[in-house]
């Protein structure tokens, strides 16, 4: 599987400390976007927290005044009032208690999902208007983990582990404020249970940290090799793989299941060591208050409520050990979101885009240096004009940059150096709208989107009618195998259009693009697919999709640039470019380069060899 040194960069697990700062960060910044929108509701949940924590931990208070002034009260004057008074305090609270529990849980689920909703729309979006630069080097299985398992992990914690976590906290701040004043001996007591707590809670959340981060890392390469798997089954089967990607998936899995251990093992010392700690506090306290009531130095009812508060101290620990995994898988899943969603555009929009409603289809190459990332360049310069309504074919051996070309045109890359211009304007000037609108490319994969037929070709025009749909398909040829589907233009081509052959799914595509109707229209190797008689079926429909001439009102017809490895499409273009290296070594119309006895005369003749 191939990666590149950026994707490497990402799945290091470990990190310099300036790095990891600069991730935490990254995070935190993420965070705080999220909950811009959603603040007044965060602030309002904090107050339910807080307010549900001081209700639950008024208890052992009311219990210690219940024995030690409301008791005797009763029995010296037979007053009852403070005694029902304590009482009906402490079933009130009770109430209260679990009433604003209740609603804050309901208020931190609606305020996560907003979150989260919020979240998962910023991915999509930012990964869509990503160029195509970051999707040839970023695998769809990995943007897939960003969508899937790591927001399933910050779903995890922000439903009820933030939640689990902050009521926590605050109750034993709470609780440790109530013990203080009750007696401060025993509250130094717990403050001081609290020192190997907190040398035992940094040692899990350094080694903890490191193994969810492992965790997340290789959850992706797991998916990302299952996705990989399943997309090509077919070469899978082709070249009998299953094997192989067996044994490699078995051992991604074992890496999975070490890593997931070894959280668990962690857990399984920091867990049973708090409960521990915890436990000692309370035998301490009793041991130490005991002594102090049978020397009248402690009450009755404040023993039983130190001991009460003492062990209530302790119980969110556990809780919150729990929910720490959670935080560390989330945390974990947020760095990767945030890195995902701080990538950005190589190919970005101009500030103040120069307007083009109606392209002429004028390309000119001028200087032009092109190379992709840091690597090589691969046009060292070009100088080529292409006038509008001239279909031209660009040939040459694989690896020559002829795709190259047809990426610049399209924009999906920017030039390195020198200026592509569309009818004199720069590429970069033009807004991606009339660009778009401008400029099509037919690839070979022709890619179909779940729907039906008709709604796969009305991607060229969302706006067009079922007449013009159907006349489409008609002008390149499709019309006949479209109505022989099930359901005709309302089949379903279901993902990747499998219902369709692959030349018909091309077919489809071409209907597409004719419908799209613009200036420039660049075939790449999209008659690759074809076997023979689809071809010849399809040469009259490119020739109209082509524009067949000059347009309406004697205007110069669509600019084509055809790249194909089968000479049988070059034969309709008006003009021939040999690319080899990057630099244009032949250019002429098919007639002149083959009388020529150069580069194309001697793949021409190949060409005819192969059909003998």
């Amino acid at each position: 599987m191939s990666t590149t040194t950026g994707t490497a960069n990402e799945d290091r697990v470990e990190l310099s400390k300036a790095d990891s700062k600069a991730v935490r960060q990254r995070s935190v910044r993420l965070l705080r976007t999220l909950l811009r929108p959603v603040r007044r509701r965060f602030i309002i949940t904090v107050v339910l927290v807080v307010l549900s924590q001081a209700a639950k931990v008024s208890g052992p208070l009311l219990i210690a005044y219940g024995i030690d002034s409301a008791l005797p009260a009763v029995r010296s004057g037979g007053n009852l009032l403070p005694l029902l008074v304590t009482g009906g305090g402490y079933l009130l609270a009770a109430v209260a208690s679990s009433w604003l529990t209740a609603t804050y849980l309901t208020a931190t689920a609606r305020l996560s999902q907003a979150m989260l909703l919020d979240l998962r729309i910023q991915v999509f979006r930012h990964t869509q208007r990503l160029s195509l630069e970051f999707h040839e080097t970023y695998t769809s299985g990995r943007i897939i983990s960003r969508q899937t398992s790591d927001l399933e992990a910050l779903r995890e914690l922000l439903d009820s582990g933030i939640a689990d976590l902050a009521s926590g906290i605050i109750f034993m701040v709470l609780t440790a404020v109530s013990i203080f004043s009750l007696d401060w001996i025993t509250g130094l007591l717990v403050l001081a249970a609290a020192v190997p707590m907190y040398f035992l809670s940094r040692w899990y959340q350094r080694r903890s940290q490191a193994a969810y981060r492992s965790s997340r890392v290789v959850s992706a390469r797991l998916i990302v090799h299952f996705i990989e798997t399943m997309t090509g089954i077919r070469a899978v089967k082709a070249y009998r793989r299953e094997k192989d990607n067996a044994a490699t998936y078995d051992e991604l899995a074992e890496d999975y299941r070490r890593v997931t251990v070894r959280s668990i093992n962690l857990n399984g010392i920091f867990q049973p060591g708090l409960v521990l700690i915890g436990n000692v506090a309370v035998a301490v306290v009793l041991l130490v208050g005991g002594f102090r009531v049978l020397d009248h130095g402690l009450a009755v009812g404040a023993l039983l409520a130190l001991l009460l508060a003492t062990k209530r101290f302790f119980q969110p620990i556990s809780q919150m050990a729990m929910f720490y995994n959670s935080f560390q898988s989330a945390q974990a899943a947020l760095e990767k979101v945030s890195g995902l969603l701080e990538e950005v555009p190589t190919v970005l929009p101009p500030r103040t885009p120069v307007p083009l409603p109606r392209a002429q289809g004028h390309i000119r190459f001028a200087g032009v240096e092109f190379g992709y990332g840091s690597g090589p360049a691969v046009l060292p310069r070009l100088d080529l004009d292409i006038p509008a309504g001239q279909t031209v074919a660009v040939v040459g051996a694989t690896g020559a940059g002829k795709s190259t070309l047809a990426k610049l045109i399209a924009r999906f890359y920017d030039v390195t150096a020198g200026s592509l211009t569309l009818d004199g304007v720069e590429l970069r000037q033009l807004s991606i709208a009339d660009l778009r609108r401008a400029v099509v490319m037919v690839t070979q994969e022709a890619f179909l989107f779940s729907g039906t037929v008709a709604e796969n070709i009305a991607l060229g025009n969302p706006a067009a009618s079922r007449a013009e749909i159907e006349a489409a398909a008609r002008e390149v040829g499709a019309d006949g195998f479209i109505r022989a589907l099930p359901d005709g233009y309302d089949t379903d081509v279901n993902k990747r259009g499998g219902r369709v052959s692959a030349g018909q799914r091309q077919l489809i595509s071409f209907a597409r693009a004719f419908l799209a109707n613009p200036a420039v229209l660049i075939l790449d190797e999209a008659t690759s697919s074809l076997d023979i008689p689809s071809e010849r079926m399809v040469q009259d429909g490119l020739h109209q999709l082509l524009g067949g001439g000059s347009g309406p009102g004697g205007a110069p017809g669509r600019t084509a640039l055809i790249i194909a490895h089968r000479l049988s499409t070059v034969a309709i273009a008006d003009r021939v470019l040999v690319v080899h290296d990057g630099r244009i070594v032949e250019d002429g119309s098919p007639a002149e380069l083959i009388s020529g006895g150069g580069r194309f005369a001697a793949l021409h003749g190949a060409w005819r060899d192969s059909l003998v």
